[in-house]
């Protein structure tokens, strides 16, 4: 395909430079491209795209930003991801992108803009695969390299293990921990020298991991024998939300009940958690933002409480916590542009989300900060991380209360952890 980056930069493209850079005069209209699953095994993270979309263009009509955004549907697939991503640059002349959700999505959005020196905000997908994985070897940590265009904000493996630790800790248990991860983005960053295995370890539990699976799988024996064969009373995971579906059904109709467990990803999601009925009570997950976090958007003044009830009353569901942080995407990208001399200039545009400093729903966002490896600190920044768990309520609906916070606790308790057995 004939990049747009292609087309500018080759002296035979001269002629046809007219047409392939933004028809963007200074104080025109900024074009954003917005790329999320919206469907697929994913799409359960982009429930709250088009009431925030809606939101944002509304609200920056009312201040006065001339803004366009353009959304695209990755499908869950690295491959469509990466080709909307090629279409927002080349056919649309998009000037800044937005990527939400999974390495899956957001990875190959973020690598084809970087080629194409387009800026890109990216989050919800913990920082290790996402930075790691588009590195040219991920296994030589000698050979990374930062980006000049996109940039990152989330949370980090360290952080997600460390709120599991804290709450596993808490209970009494005999410290064997079963492992369920795919082979994805997410499952091979957990299960790596950079994951749960080593952080388990240390903290004395024993790790049953019987290897990779595939999404989608519908079978899940193997590993509940697994399981159940060393008694492991703890058990955590990173699958989507079908699988764990699928894998917590089979687990409790084959006699597996471990004390505690603490999902990643799949447990995100009201509707996942319904599904099960009964046997979601209970269960534990990360919590990356809810109703009670105390903070304030930049872009409309809502505070969480106000953002989450706003989202209820216009899509008729309940809340989720890619509503925070699909918000928050936009806040930095109203921030960034509103600081741009000329948006229509990607590099003066990454320069200013750079140096974004700035309070959001979901809590302050900067670039730079010592609280991440070096190599990481350009394009990274760490938002808090706290636990949860789903607790039924006797209309039949799930409530998630943040029960652990101990490395956020700026962020209050709504109760207090209980065991599944």
């Amino acid at each position: 395909m004939l990049t747009r980056r292609t087309l500018l930069k080759t002296g035979a493209a001269a002629g046809a430079t007219a047409l392939a850079m933004p028809a963007l005069a200074k104080g025109g209209t900024v074009k954003i491209g917005y790329v999320s699953p919206q469907s697929g095994p994913l799409s359960a993270f982009s429930e709250a795209d088009a009431y925030v979309i809606e939101q944002f263009k509304k609200t920056s009509a009312a201040n006065g930003l001339n803004v366009e955004v353009i959304v695209k549907d990755s499908q869950s697939n690295p491959n469509r991801a990466a080709e909307v991503a090629r279409e927002l640059i080349v056919r649309d002349e998009v000037n800044l992108i937005c990527v939400a959700s999974t390495p899956e999505t957001t990875n190959p959005v973020c690598t084809i803009a970087e080629a194409e020196e387009i800026p890109v905000i990216s989050s919800v997908a913990p920082w290790q695969p996402w930075f790691i994985g588009q590195q040219g070897n991920p296994g030589d940590p000698s050979s990374w390299q930062e980006f000049d265009y996109v940039y990152h904000f989330f949370w980090g493996l360290e952080d997600n293990v460390s709120v599991f630790l804290n709450m596993w800790n808490s209970i009494e248990s005999n410290k064997v921990l079963g492992a369920l991860w795919p082979n994805d983005g997410d499952g091979n960053a957990w299960a790596s020298g950079v994951g749960m295995p080593p952080a388990a370890e240390s903290a004395g539990y024993q790790l049953i991991d019987p290897g990779r699976y595939q999404n989608l799988t519908d079978d899940f024996s193997a590993q509940i024998n697994a399981y159940k064969n060393a008694g492991a009373d703890i058990f955590t995971g990173i699958p989507i939300p079908p699988d764990f579906t699928t894998f917590w059904t089979q687990a409790k109709q084959q006699g597996y009940n471990p004390k505690l467990a603490s999902i990643a990803k799949a447990l995100l999601f009201p509707e996942s958690v319904q599904q099960l009925g009964d046997l979601g009570n209970n269960l534990t997950c990360e919590v990356y933002w809810t109703p009670s976090f105390p903070f304030t958007s930049s872009l409309t003044g809502e505070s969480s409480a106000d953002l989450a009830a706003g989202f209820e009353a216009a899509a008729k569901r309940q809340w989720t916590q890619p509503v925070g942080f699909t918000h928050a995407l936009f806040e930095v990208a109203a921030n960034a542009i509103q600081r741009t001399e000329d948006p229509t200039d990607g590099d003066a545009l990454a320069e200013a989300i750079a140096s974004t400093d700035l309070n959001t729903v979901v809590g302050h966002i900067g670039w730079g900060k010592d609280n991440l490896p070096p190599f990481a600190q350009k394009n990274v920044a760490k938002t808090p991380l706290v636990g949860g768990q789903w607790r039924r309520k006797d209309s039949g609906d799930f409530e998630l209360l943040i029960v652990e916070n101990g490395n956020a606790p700026e962020i209050p308790l709504d109760g207090t952890l209980e065991t599944l057995t």
